[in-house]
């Protein structure tokens, strides 16, 4: 028996020794740079096959029956710098790596500083938040790096594109608003260690969660299992948004029982950002609990709260940044010796979401996740009835008003008295003196009018906010599955259902009692803002003005297939969408009594997409990609009602926009040398844009062109065509073992590619048989004008220098030009020269070559940014200590990041005569990016 057992165990050894020498594959063993401590769930991949595998607990990957020859190994952990080795694979030998030694990224520090441009709103809702900077936090692609670090404080666009064009996700559920389609980064904002985990793809490229868009995806994984295991508490300055932030975040990884959970919190203030008068104050906590039921089935429960709450600061034009500086903000003024601004943005908007993880086999996964979101966005502002406009940029407070008015010059006589010499504008001269000396909200002169003019009762003037309150479920289920060797199947479904509140909410009635609830610029039943309560005073925490709930029902599915060859990988994808929008009007308006209390007529959209691409693998290390997609794409809910806040009238031509896009790369990927060189061609069709704006001269002009009245309309713009051509590419070179260059460089011509249809609508001329007074202006002659708000072209060259001991250096150049002013459409159509409602023919001077003169797009001057970053850190026992610091435009360079031309002046005489003297009242409004900018952030890690 005893010899029996000796034999056994002998021929099990030779069989393990055979087995063993047998195979071919690869192990290596992942450790920490400071610590030396083993990494878990690291990420190993074979580059140009499907083979990939996650450290254990000791650290150690494992590959099996790894294609014999030269092999690139790829690993990467979030927090790491990626390591690309190329290894040689022996046919029945199991190469050993040893000990493969993680950096930490430097990046990773770097993204802590990013969130103060995606925060930085232009406008009074989320349109102006275009910088795509905040998709770019996962991507280790250097021109994306660039995109995101050096040029996203310009408002740099990939491509060119809206963020609405890419999809933002937190496992796996859409963030993106049905309101406007763009993500509100803020429900996340401050809590960069609790989304450090992520996915991003570029453009059209597949992703396994959904089909995606143009711009591409960002997947942001809370999986509590998935987050290293240990704590961090950092502490950081700057002088750009806000001035201090605090941030605490704790792991516990998976302990025996199955269970896992990751805890942060940050808090965010300033008494004062870069602009004057824009207090800064948010708070943020993340928690994430996961149950381990077995090896097939785990729950995991996602909270965030994230509070935000900021002053705002104003466009300017030139006029009045020449009297007061890039810094100056009209939002504010001194009340009892503080700075108190009149527009906040606030959000509170909770996520709670459950997701369910299901390994049905070794080779296909289910991740089913239920969302609710519920919460409010307020947008804060002035109100004033009967009283004097208290904007202190108010055009009849700022010289250029007098300037332009000859009825304000004053002759200068010659010591003769007859004779007279010049003209002088003491008008002119006194507001210029009031503004540039003051120039800031009169809060004392506000209170003064409603406690003693208005004796304490009915309010001249209030403060309230245009509040949007959403309830919204959400649920998706994707599905991946390896169903053959070279084969992987995605699929997913997705579904969304809103109902968001919107109303005008009084929150300070300014010393006063109450606030009548009617528009003063109408007389009668018109002036109501609900006849079902007419003439209603109105007090704090009131609804006024308008209120109505806008609901909305989506579904979508997508398939992918991806396909895996020794020379060549391609992939093709098809989605499904409905999409259902309905208006239910809350008050009766007295100017549309019939067609704004109640539910609208639902809107119904069903749309499609395709798109697919392939990789040619050159040789191990160069490859050739392309990619293309053609989809359709619902208009957003915001474009749907064209004028929501008073009538349930359905925007007029309204139809789904047709999206084509195609590139082609050529990618590098060897140890010392990457690099990416992009041609791309995207064109967006059948676009839809509303806007509003008091304008003069629309509807009454005169024979001269000239009005007394203004209008406040709603300008609709449908049948829009925008084309997107351009190059990117970007490199990184490891000079020495301790040097790196890098360089990028991005070169696009984004323009309107036709002239769309532009309709008006004027609530002066609504009457009981015309609801929906809408006037056809024809084209709008755009074709060839850019596209504003980005630079068009970018060129970046960095240096960085990281030592041994843990410490760092880097600096980049970037140059940054062709970037444009938003251009009117009205200005743009025949009711700009031709006297459409006297003669019907073109006003005296306007020729082809004068209007074109006066319509010439503006271009912004080139904008050169130096940066700087460093950083070290320390290891004490086993805690590491560091700090990183970076100082963006270190020369200190004024620079213009966007604008727009006020389309008050409608009319060619009443534009060239409000230009006449170069100091026009109604001249276009700037937003400027920030001068010199530090950041500082001191962390621990334990």
């Amino acid at each position: 028996m005893k010899k029996l057992v000796i034999s056994t165990l002998f021929v099990m050894q030779v069989f393990f020794v055979f087995a063993q020498t047998a195979t071919t594959g690869i192990t290596g063993k992942v450790v920490d740079s400071k610590t030396q401590k083993p990494l878990q769930n690291v990420v190993a991949s074979i580059e140009n096959t499907s083979l990939t595998a996650l450290t254990n607990a000791a650290g150690v990957f494992v590959f099996n029956e790894v294609p014999q020859g030269s092999q690139l190994l790829q690993i990467k952990s979030t927090g790491y710098k990626d390591q690309l080795l190329s290894v040689d694979v022996i046919a029945g030998k199991m190469l050993d790596l040893g000990i493969i030694v993680f950096e930490e990224d430097i990046t990773s520090e770097q993204q802590l500083s990013l969130v103060t441009i995606t925060e930085n709103d232009l406008g009074d809702d989320n349109s102006g938040s275009e910088s795509t900077s905040g998709l770019l936090q996962a991507s280790r692609d250097v021109y994306q790096q660039a995109a995101a670090f050096n040029w996203g404080q310009a408002r740099f666009r990939i491509r060119g594109l809206d963020n609405e064009y890419g999809i933002t996700m937190i496992n796996g559920i859409s963030m993106n608003k049905l309101y406007d389609g763009r993500p509100q980064w803020s429900n996340w904002g401050g809590l960069n260690d609790a989304t450090r985990n992520q996915e991003f793809t570029m453009g059209s490229a597949p992703s396994d969660y959904t089909f995606g868009g143009l711009l591409g995806t960002q997947e942001i994984n809370t999986r509590a299992s998935m987050y290293r295991r240990g704590s961090r508490i950092s502490f950081s300055g700057t002088n750009t948004n806000y001035s201090w932030r605090m941030m605490g975040t704790h792991a516990s990884g998976m302990n025996t029982d199955g269970w896992a959970f990751v805890v942060s919190a940050s808090r965010r203030w300033a008494n004062e950002g870069y602009f004057e008068g824009t207090n800064y104050d948010a708070n943020s906590v993340f928690a994430s609990v996961e149950k381990k039921i077995n090896d097939k089935h785990s729950i995991n429960f996602t909270s965030i709260f994230a509070q935000n709450k900021r002053g705002k600061s104003s466009p300017n034009t030139d006029e009045v940044t020449r009297l007061k500086g890039i810094e100056y903000n009209s939002y504010w003024g001194w009340q009892e010796g503080e700075k108190r601004n009149s527009r906040y943005k606030e959000i509170e908007e909770p996520i709670n979401m459950l997701s369910h993880y299901w390994k049905i086999t070794d080779k296909t996964t289910l991740n089913t996740n239920v969302a609710y979101q519920v919460g409010f966005v307020g947008n804060s502002r002035l109100d004033f009835q009967l009283a004097n406009n208290p904007d202190p940029t108010y055009y009849k407070n700022l010289p250029s008003y007098y300037l332009n008015d000859e009825t304000y010059y004053v002759p200068t006589y010659a010591p003769d008295n007859v004779t007279i010499i010049g003209y002088t504008n003491p008008s002119a001269e006194i507001a210029q003196t009031n503004f540039v000396n003051d120039g800031q909200i009169n809060w004392n002169n506000i209170y003064y009018t409603n406690k003693v003019v208005n004796r304490g009762e009915r309010s001249a003037y209030v403060l309230y906010e245009d509040r949007v309150e959403d309830k919204q479920w959400s649920a998706n289920s994707y599905l991946n599955s390896a169903i053959a060797d070279n084969i992987t199947l995605n699929a997913g479904i997705n579904f969304k259902k809103l109902r968001s509140k919107n109303f005008q909410k009084l929150i300070d009635l300014l010393g006063g009692s109450y606030f009548n609830d009617i528009d003063p610029f109408f007389s009668g039943n018109a002036s109501q803002s609900d006849l079902n309560n007419p003439d209603r005073q109105v007090r704090v925490g009131d609804a006024y003005g308008y209120n109505y709930y806008l609901n909305a029902t989506t579904f979508d599915g997508f398939t992918q297939f991806k396909f895996s060859y020794k020379k060549a990988d391609f992939y093709l994808a098809q989605s499904f969408s409905r999409t259902e929008y309905q208006r239910e009007g809350n008050y009766r308006n007295g100017i549309y009594p019939t067609n704004s209390f109640g539910k609208s007529k639902s809107v119904v959209f069903e749309n499609f997409g395709f798109k697919g691409g392939l990789t040619y693998k050159i040789t191990g290390k160069q490859f050739l990609d392309f990619n293309g997609l053609y989809m359709t794409k619902a208009p957003s809910l915001r474009n749907t009602f064209s004028n929501a806040r008073l009538n349930n009238n359905i925007t007029p031509d309204l139809s789904s926009e047709s999206i084509m896009g195609s590139d082609v790369s050529y990618i590098i990927k060897a140890p010392k040398f990457k690099a990416r060189l992009t041609g791309f061609y995207n064109k967006i069709s059948n676009a839809t844009e509303i806007s509003f704006f008091y304008g003069e001269g629309i509807f009454d002009a005169g024979e001269d062109g000239s009005t007394d009245t203004d209008s406040f309309i709603s300008e609709i713009v449908t049948g829009m065509n925008k084309k997107h051509v351009g190059a990117e590419f970007g490199f990184e070179y490891q000079i020495t073992s301790t040097i790196k260059a890098i360089g990028s460089a991005s070169y696009g011509q984004y323009t309107y590619d036709n002239n769309p249809n532009l309709k008006v609508n004027d609530d002066a001329l609504a009457t009981s048989s015309n609801i929906n007074p809408v006037t056809d202006f024809g084209k709008a002659y755009l074709k060839g004008y850019r596209l504003p708000g980005m630079p068009q072209q970018a060129y970046s060259f960095g240096l960085e220098y990281r030592d041994p001991k843990f410490w760092w250096i880097g600096a980049n150049i970037n140059y940054l030009t062709d970037s444009y002013l938003d251009v009117s459409s009205i200005l743009r159509t025949q009711n700009f020269v031709v006297d459409v409602n006297g003669s019907g023919v073109g006003f005296e001077g306007a020729t082809e070559e004068s209007v074109r003169a006066l319509l010439k797009q503006e271009k912004f001057e080139p904008i050169t940014l130096l940066n700087l970053v460093g950083g070290k850190s320390w290891r004490v026992g086993n805690d590491t200590f560091g700090f990183f610091a970076s100082i963006n435009n270190v020369l200190d360079f004024e620079y213009k990041t966007g604008g727009f031309e006020q389309s008050r002046k409608a009319t060619y005489p009443e534009y060239l005569a409000d230009n006449a003297n170069g100091t026009p009242s109604f001249g276009p409004k700037y937003f400027y990016g920030y001068g010199r900018t530090y950041f500082v952030n001191l962390y621990i890690n334990f």
